[in-house]
């Protein structure tokens, strides 16, 4: 790797600590250009998240340093997976999650939290949003050949999304090869087995665990 290459990782590293976005995805651009294998540009991003991670668990960092730091990682991911589908390369990782807050339901910071640590983790985590209807959840895990769903749910209101999400699951027949991780402000332990998910965990290092657990079930 020539001395130029090495300053575009440095800038995307250094992107993901300063929660810079515009420079992840000038750096991310520049990679491309530069002909940097993307795998290794996105690992160094992981490699700065799980830190960030780490620091915010030991109580280190605040929720807006992980925020931030996802933000510029989300910022340079899309330009970094566009080139490795070029190539015809994957990552690997621990499992695919597919992640979202539910429809009806506009918050994203708990989801954002643990889609983070998800990444830092090794998931390959594929993150839909908010407000996300039923069928583009089915949608997205049929794409990404998804190991395992986490839906957000802050309010009692849209709570019971979370339900008719899994309802659609066992109707296109593909409940049994995918976990259900469920979080948010009023989920509980009974809710989650009421409506026939695989686990809650009111934490985000604890959904991430929780995760961990479930996919070596499988």
């Amino acid at each position: 790797m020539t001395a130029e290459q090495k300053g575009i990782i440095d800038n995307l590293r250094k992107a993901i600590f300063e929660y810079n976005v515009d420079l992840a995805q000038e750096s991310a651009k520049e990679a491309v250009e530069k002909g940097i294998d993307p795998i290794e540009a996105l690992n160094a991003m992981t490699v700065a998240i799980k830190e960030i991670g780490d620091a915010f668990g030991k109580g280190e960092l605040w929720l807006p340093d992980l925020v931030g730091a996802s933000d510029a990682m989300q910022g340079a991911t899309p330009v970094l997976e566009d080139e490795m589908k070029r190539r015809g390369v994957h990552r690997e990782s621990l499992g695919v999650v597919v992640a979202g807050t539910v429809f009806g339901d506009i918050h994203s910071i708990g989801k954002t939290m643990v889609t983070t640590l998800l990444t830092a983790a090794g998931y390959r985590v594929e993150d839909l949003g908010v407000n996300v209807k039923a069928e583009v959840f089915i949608e997205a895990i049929k794409k990404h050949g998804a190991d395992m769903l986490a839906m957000s749910a802050l309010m009692t209101t849209t709570m019971t999304e979370q339900e008719k999400v899994i309802d659609a699951l066992k109707k296109e027949g593909i409940r049994e090869r995918v976990k259900v991780m469920i979080g948010g402000a009023a989920v509980t332990d009974e809710f989650a087995e009421e409506i026939g998910a695989d686990g809650y965990d009111p934490t985000a290092p604890g959904a991430v665990e929780l995760a961990r657990k479930l996919l070596e079930k499988q």
